[in-house]
């Protein structure tokens, strides 16, 4: 019973930690989203914009990698 316990208390954490950071990555990629749709209003700084709009989906793509690696170490090496 102790170790179904631990499997389970295991399970639930890496269930809360990679709801956790996909949110963080969702919230990243809106952030990104909502300022370029803001900054490309103005048709002027659209060639300037591209730029932000990788580094935006850079770190949207990087986190949910970030969350699915922590989910992988956490079954599986703690």
């Amino acid at each position: 019973m102790e170790g179904d316990l631990a499997l389970l208390g295991k399970y639930i954490g890496v269930g809360l930690t990679t709801i956790g950071m996909g949110g963080a990555a969702i919230g990243v990629g809106n952030i990104a989203g909502n300022y370029l749709s803001g900054a490309l209003r103005n048709p002027s700084a659209a060639a300037g914009q591209t730029a932000f709009l990788f580094i935006g989906i850079a770190f949207a793509e990087a986190l949910g990698i970030f969350s699915f690696l922590v989910a992988l170490l956490l079954m599986f090496a703690v």
